[in-house]
């Protein structure tokens, strides 16, 4: 028999065995344009951040306090009447973004038709109405309202003596309702004037000339809802912001180029435009002559 430590010898039993490294994988180096990227992320997270804290932000409000400043007689009447108008905008812009769901969520006074008509002989819906009483509510509570004509009443509403202020507001709480169903924008339309004496006021001071309107301006409720005023000092447009329920400056100083490569016309009407609109449009040779009215 083999000695043991034959044995040992030939299966080299205590011999230490070092084992292989395992090859490691080779690491490629970091491209410059994936550097540049990731850089060019986290200035955009950066800029996004500061924007959130912004507080530098022109409001509606901050701006028409600014004006009131230009103005020092003023006593800050129509700061407090915007704003009421503001807040009308507001809440008719939440009512708009939910007739989409109201059958579904259970509103459905904001959806349907309400069974009467307007002084234009429109249908009425739901939401013509709502709006309209959110709109008159807040312009009697504002206390600076003598009279309010809307597009919804038939007569004229002339505030009672303990609110009644100096102006006159005209407007149509919801242009366009037909257009709900179909998610076309709408909006509301606005126009003020001063009456001369709260007191004794009567139709013939609601029946002024535009030039003498000290402030006029529609909001727009559409994918973003859009608040566009002007008080006499060129036109402003304004932006709700959700997150801040505020209605921020984002188109100031709006003026119409002096040429424009479009027009808007309703060309529905066209066989029924005068000679020069039709030419003006270079539609002339599109209809018979025949078709338009003559100059009186």
């Amino acid at each position: 028999l083999p000695s043991l430590t034959t044995i040992r010898g030939r299966c080299n039993l205590f011999v230490p065995v070092t084992p292989t490294p395992r090859p490691q994988p080779a690491r490629s180096r970091r491209p410059e344009t994936r550097r540049r990227s990731q850089r060019r992320s986290r200035e955009e997270r950066m800029d996004h951040a500061a924007e959130a804290q912004r507080t530098d932000l022109m409001t509606i409000t901050r701006h028409a306090l600014n004006e009131q400043g230009r103005h020092p007689e003023s006593r800050g009447d129509f700061t407090i009447l915007l704003s009421h108008i503001v807040l009308g905008c507001k809440f008719v812009a939440s009512a708009v973004n939910k007739a989409g769901l109201a059958k579904l969520i259970g509103l459905a006074k904001l959806i349907g038709l309400a069974g009467e008509t307007n002084v234009q002989g429109e249908e009425q819906k739901k939401l013509d109405v709502l709006s309209n009483e959110v709109f008159v509510k807040a312009l009697v509570s504002s206390g600076r309202t003598c009279v309010l004509v809307s597009e919804e009443n038939e007569a004229a509403i002339f505030v009672d003596a303990p609110l009644r202020g100096k102006y006159c507001v005209c407007f149509d709480p919801l242009d366009g309702s037909s257009n709900i169903d179909y998610g076309v924008s709408i909006g509301t339309i606005f126009g003020i004037y001063m009456i001369k004496d709260k007191d004794n006021a009567t139709l013939e001071d609601v029946l002024q000339p535009g030039t003498d309107m000290i402030a006029a301006g529609y909001c727009m409720y559409g994918s973003s809802c859009t608040l566009v005023l002007s008080t006499g000092n060129g036109v402003n447009g304004f932006t709700l912001d959700p997150s801040r329920g505020e209605f921020i400056l984002t188109h100031p100083n709006i003026k119409i180029p002096n040429k424009g490569k479009i027009y808007s016309v309703n060309e529905g009407n066209a066989r029924n435009w005068d000679a020069p609109t039709a030419k003006c449009t270079q539609r002339d040779a599109s209809f018979p002559k025949t078709a338009h009215r003559q100059n009186p």
